[in-house]
Formats: C-alpha cells, sequence, structure tokens
C-alpha cells in the first residue's frame, strides 16, 4: 500500500509500505495492505514504518489523524521526528 506521512511544514515520508502501527488515542493499532476505509485520531507516541516482513523505519509522532482508502494511508500529524529504532 502506499503511505504518505504529512506535517504542516513538509511530507516526511512517501513510498510503498507492508504496513503501519500507529499510536491511537485509545491505544495503538496496525494498518496492513489492502485495509478497509477508515479514519482515526493519533495520539502521542511512536509510529512503526513496516517496509517489508523484516525492515521497518521509526517515526515519534504528536497527534494528528491517518485516513485509509483505496489501499492509501495518509497520516497526518503536527509533528514528527524520524528514530533510529
Amino acid at each position: 500500500m502506499l503511505l504518505e506521512v504529512l506535517t504542516p511544514e513538509r511530507k516526511l515520508y512517501a513510498g510503498e509500505v507492508y504496513g503501519v502501527q500507529l499510536p491511537g488515542i485509545d491505544g495503538s493499532f496496525e494498518i496492513l495492505d489492502k485495509h478497509a476505509p477508515l479514519i482515526a485520531a493519533l495520539g502521542n507516541g511512536r509510529m512503526k514504518v513496516l517496509k517489508d516482513k523484516n525492515h521497518s523505519e521509526f517515526f515519534t509522532i504528536t497527534g494528528g489523524f491517518v485516513e485509509v482508502l483505496r489501499n492509501k494511508a495518509t497520516v497526518l500529524v503536527e509533528g514528527a521526528v524520524a528514530n533510529e529504532k
């Protein structure tokens, strides 16, 4: 699926991924390829981008929303910083 991570200042990430784990306001959840349409509020925490089954990238995010539609996940966050692990 296609993942885009956007902040008010810039596009932080764009590319094909296997899935993404996000910190929802009621707990963390995961979105995988071909997920049903969804809109959810995000809290502060760690986002894990699953590039494939063996490689991941991590970001610390501060609040926002995620929309999943037609195998594309758009993550809109107030702020985000890339982490090593």
